[in-house]
């Protein structure tokens, strides 16, 4: 019985919801081609990321000025650390430490104005070819005409840029006003900043995948995929920093791109995250329609009438004549039968041909 058992367990496994979205958003990776996405995004946004830095951090500087030299320098040193903790120290002193340097020290009108203009322009792009791609992901590609994408991608930067240049300054000061405000018996709040800044963003992508798509759906329903994402964006994240660190030193066979790669490599990560989660999303809403579906069904079979039988003929597992096949079931497991009959059966045999089998007596 070893064999059947076998088969009885994984068709127990295959019917778990867990399972069923793992495999569905395998699958919609894979159709999708979800490499060649992220690979495609990745490139928009490395060629936007100079224009974005350029207008967001001058941005930041202009409003952290007025705060004094102190506070640039403050800002300046988070932002510094949180790119550590993504990039290798080459790459930060090569990329990210000029760029600061010389747009946060100077956050005057002149930076706002010319590159805050080709940081709405660049910035849009690659949002307009995230949305593109999440759009792809769920299955919606072409649903939404490119005029329409465009606006919405640019009306959606302008927006993430009007609140980040209000955020980002709160975010990086946040622990020290937390710590410097709190009583001393509430300081253990202060080790809560960074967990609450993840459930945000993880918020923040759950909304990005709302408005994406061309057919609204449940902003609750996003939040799967949007954890997906941002497990993977750390976990990938601190993969890459680690393997980079230890592979990545002396003399670089990419010399003077070896920086401007890295880079790219944790924006691949980042977009390949957010498309994953996208492929989730795509399969638990699947998912969650054909339970409705089930359920309407149920619903019909019991309003319709039933003829009375004579016979009470078991016709297959669960349902005998006379009943209605949607109405004798539970719409959990009439879903878990839609989906995966064809399996069972092909298992069924399976197990059949590699079961036990008494050994024949010997003829005398």
């Amino acid at each position: 019985m070893g064999a059947r058992r076998v088969v009885r367990i994984r068709r127990r496994v295959r019917r778990t919801l867990a399972w069923r979205l793992v495999r569905g958003t395998v699958a919609t990776c894979l159709r999708y081609r979800v490499t060649g996405l992220a690979a495609e995004g990745a490139f928009f946004a490395i060629l936007s990321l100079p224009p974005l830095v350029f207008g967001l951090a001058g941005s930041v500087g202009y409003v952290v000025g007025g705060f004094g030299p102190h506070a640039i320098n403050e800002v300046k040193g988070q932002l510094v650390d949180i790119a550590r903790g993504a990039l290798t120290e080459d790459s930060v002193q090569r990329v990210i430490v000029p760029t600061l340097n010389a747009v946060l020290d100077r956050g005057r009108a002149d930076v706002i104005s010319i590159g805050f203009v080709l940081a709405l322009w660049s910035g849009s792009r690659a949002l307009n070819v995230l949305i593109d791609t999440i759009t792809i992901m769920y299955g919606f590609g072409g649903r939404r005409g490119i005029v329409r994408t465009r606006v919405l991608s640019f009306s959606m930067y302008v927006v993430a840029l009007a609140i980040g240049i209000v955020v980002i300054p709160l975010v990086l000061a946040g622990p020290t006003l937390v710590d410097s405000f709190l009583p001393s018996r509430l300081q253990f709040l202060v080790s809560l900043y960074w967990p609450v800044v993840v459930v945000a963003s993880t918020g923040f992508l759950a909304t990005l995948y709302h408005l994406a798509l061309p057919e609204r759906t449940p902003w609750r329903h996003d939040f799967g995929g949007a954890a997906v994402a941002m497990v993977m964006w750390l976990a990938g994240g601190w993969v890459l920093r680690t393997t980079l660190t230890q592979t990545i030193g002396g003399t670089s066979i990419y010399g003077p791109l070896a920086a401007p790669i890295v880079v790219l490599l944790w924006l691949y990560v980042v977009v390949i995250s957010l498309l994953v989660g996208a492929a989730f999303n795509a399969t638990l809403h699947a998912h969650l329609e054909r339970r409705a579906e089930a359920r309407r069904r149920v619903a019909d079979g019991a309003e319709a009438p039933r003829e009375a039988s004579p016979r009470r003929t078991e016709v297959f597992p669960g349902v005998t004549a006379g009943e209605h096949p949607l109405e004798a079931r539970n719409p959990d497991d009439l879903t878990d039968d839609l989906t995966d009959r064809a399996g069972d059966r092909a298992d069924d045999r399976a197990g059949d041909r590699a079961g036990d089998v008494s050994p024949q007596p010997k003829a005398k």
